[in-house]
């Protein structure tokens, strides 16, 4: 069965169902009525009792000097009691107090009732007249109501609108719209207005939630961040898992006719031995092999945790020996390599999944330009947060990378090449390298045109030799 709601709860619920402002404004016109009210009928009373009590006095004086044996026609200010004298018929008295004073001479006749004072002077036989002054004072009284209700009520008007058109708006509709705007931009995700202007909050209780609210905000946008951080961590590690797991399927598809090849290639060298060229071809064939063997081996790194030597690696010979591989390919033979890295700059790590790293680089770089175009490669020393770092740079004055390829460029089958030998795995295994080394790489386009990629590396001379799986 449905309750029966009170009407006193009904009208309390309509009441807080009110938006803020007209709330306000019920509260501090029944406020300001109340107080108005209030003051008006306490001082009313006071005033009247106050001239009533004037009244009689100047009535009791009147009386007394109207009473008296003497000539009133000098008073001053007698006119406001008009007073007179003469005849019963001149003065239009009353028969009945025409006889009272006939009766009783020398006498003042006074009712309740009349406003006037009669008299009759002895022997002379003159009557006298007075008005008393009462309807003086009942026009005070009420001047005296009407300009409290006046005052009253301009206060009240005044005050209301002090209110509504100064302080309320100032101090308490415009945070709580201010409030509300940021929330609204919360609720759509314009993190440019969710938070409130410091120099727009006071220091009042209003003041003290809009600057609660903006932390509360603040530290749920950290909060996310630190969630989406890990979450892109989270999807790089399933990525490179992912990737480690085709790399290790097609290392060991690749084993088996690798040592194949191999093999055949050192049958050869003892058999064919008065050919030098034959001889030449057959050692660079090998070489090759090798080397494949050794890319091979790296993929199983993805994978599963291998235990590599760390060393100090010098990169200028290194850079060398990775472009020797890369000029392999026929594409490589019309573009001409630089190699400005410092004979100084050595990094700590492991010179065959760094050479690997190397040449995706430069390959990368060699399929980027067209013939006669040239690959740079150059290093610094930085200094970060304490440590010696050495910074590879490998740049090429070919076309850069495509705006919408940049941001993924390390995701793993993402290439910018448009002929049908980029696979898009060359960053990615380079990537997974350089983390494994406890660096950084990342790309860019340079300003004078072409693409750019950094390697960023612990520097040797500043980290301790160990051998260590990473």
């Amino acid at each position: 069965m449905k309750r029966s709601i009170p009407a006193g709860e009904r009208l309390s619920r309509a009441f807080g169902d009110l938006k803020i402002r007209p709330k306000l404004m019920v509260l501090h016109n029944l406020f300001f009525l109340v107080l108005s009210c209030a003051i008006y009928f306490s001082l009313i009373p006071i005033i009247e009792n106050r001239v009533a009590e004037a009244r009689e006095r100047e009535v009791s004086l009147i009386t007394q000097v109207f009473g008296a044996e003497g000539p009133m026609a000098n008073l001053p200010g007698r006119e406001v009691y008009e007073f007179a004298q003469g005849t019963p018929a001149e003065l239009g008295m009353p028969r009945e107090v025409m006889e009272w004073l006939e009766r009783n001479p020398g006498r003042t006749w006074h009712e309740s009732s009349s406003d006037y004072l009669y008299r009759k002077e002895l022997g002379a036989g003159v009557y006298k007249r007075l008005r008393l002054p009462r309807e003086s004072y009942n026009q005070l009284i009420s001047r005296a109501k009407w300009t409290l209700f006046v005052v009253l009520g301009l206060t009240y008007l005044l005050a209301v609108l002090l209110l509504e058109l100064i302080i309320m708006p100032q101090y308490v509709y415009r945070p709580i719209r201010l409030m509300l705007e940021a929330d609204v931009a919360t609720q759509h995700g314009d993190r440019e207005n969710e938070l409130i202007p410091e120099g727009l909050i006071l220091d009042d209780e209003i003041g003290q939630i809009m600057r609660s609210r903006n932390e509360t905000i603040a530290e749920l946008r950290k909060h996310e961040e630190d969630l989406e951080l890990a979450l892109r961590r989270l999807e790089a590690q399933d990525r490179l898992v992912s990737l480690g797991l085709m790399s290790a399927s097609v290392a060991h598809e690749l084993n088996t006719p690798i040592a194949v090849l191999q093999g055949s290639i050192e049958k050869l060298l003892e058999t064919i031995t008065s050919d030098s060229a034959t001889q030449e071809r057959l050692c660079r064939m090998n070489r090759v092999a090798q080397r494949l063997r050794k890319i091979s081996e790296g993929l199983l790194d993805f994978a599963r945790v291998r235990k590599q030597e760390s060393e100090r690696v010098v990169l200028r010979p290194l850079l060398d020996e990775a472009w020797s591989l890369v000029t392999i390919d026929e594409k490589a033979s019309g573009v001409r390599f630089h190699n400005q890295v410092a004979a100084e700059a050595a990094v700590t790590g492991n010179a065959d999944r760094l050479v690997q790293v190397m040449v995706n680089l430069l390959r990368n770089a060699v399929h980027a330009v067209e013939s006669g175009g040239n690959v740079f490669a150059r290093s610094k020393q930085v200094t970060q947060q304490g440590r010696q770092w050495v910074t590879l740079c490998v740049e090429d004055d070919g076309p850069g990378i495509p705006a919408d390829v940049l941001p993924d460029i390390f995701d793993a089958f993402v290439s910018s090449r448009l002929d049908a030998r980029g696979t898009g795995l060359g960053l990615t295994v380079a990537e997974g390298i350089v983390q494994q080394h406890g660096g950084t790489i990342a790309a860019s386009n340079r300003p004078e045109g072409g693409a750019s990629l950094s390697v960023c590396l612990p520097a040797a001379d500043h980290q301790e030799m160990t051998s260590n799986g990473r």
